[in-house]
């Protein structure tokens, strides 16, 4: 299957001491991702970011896949980097927000600490609840790709939402929640004030249901949903930026 033009996985090898693994949202690519990788690797770190199956190519082959397929990807990266460097984070954007949780709830205190931007473990969506069925009849919907504030930027997405795809994510978002205290790992929370695909309630749920001691939460007062693309992403780059390094020097003074 091609994959579609600037949505191919990218990785930067650089320290052996700190590790990044980003994570790109439902239906989206590395594209959207591609920039705040770069500036984490100018400052030094190891990046890596894969392009989840079904995803860049077309949204039919997506409904062949699920959250298992998802999850199984960046799980296989995050090891790969856990075997190279001394601290690991793990960073999404919306859907990538989710898997950068789960993955959390799952390695505990092997991952250093967690960056979430506009991440997603619910919808109130009234229709989200008949997905289910609606899977099952019907094989996609209009998109939510490109919600972007930003004049002249275009995620890199598909315009169609493959239904069976997005059934299977609101049962990923289900076990998420039922796990949220297990997250413990120092947290960057950064979320848009104005979003028309993740609403509000996301965020909120994540900060009551998390137990890290360490959280920090950024409002994004000039950005839509995919804020790595838009007018807040050199906030974005900077704050995670001085998150990882921070956390990272605590660790090794800890180390001894």
């Amino acid at each position: 299957m091609t994959v579609l033009a600037g949505a191919e996985p990218f990785s930067f090898t650089g320290s052996t001491e700190v590790g990044v693994l980003l994570c790109h949202g439902f239906t989206g690519t590395p594209a959207s991702l591609r920039d705040w990788g770069g500036h984490l690797a100018e400052a030094g770190f190891t990046v890596r970011c894969p392009l989840l199956p079904g995803h860049g190519t077309t949204w039919q082959e997506m409904n062949t896949t699920g959250w298992t397929d998802w999850y199984g990807c960046v799980r296989t990266e995050l090891e790969q980097l856990l075997e190279t460097c001394g601290s690991v984070f793990v960073a999404g954007l919306s859907m990538g927000g989710t898997l950068s949780l789960r993955l959390a709830e799952e390695f505990g205190d092997r991952i250093a600490g967690v960056i979430l931007v506009n991440p997603s473990v619910t919808t109130l969506r009234k229709d989200a609840k008949l997905l289910p069925v609606l899977s099952k009849v019907l094989a996609s919907v209009p998109g939510v790709g490109n919600d972007i504030a930003k004049a002249g930027e275009v995620e890199v997405a598909y315009k169609r939402t493959p239904v069976r795809a997005a059934a299977s994510l609101s049962k990923l978002w289900k076990l998420v929640r039922e796990d949220l205290p297990k997250v413990t790992q120092p947290l960057l929370l950064l979320h848009s004030v104005v979003d028309h695909v993740v609403e509000p309630v996301n965020s909120a749920l994540i900060l009551e249901g998390v137990r890290s001691a360490n959280v920090t939460e950024v409002l994004l007062q000039n950005s839509f949903h995919v804020a790595t693309q838009d007018n807040d992403a050199p906030l974005i780059f900077e704050r995670s930026t001085e998150f990882v390094r921070s956390i990272s020097q605590a660790r090794q003074v800890d180390a001894g």
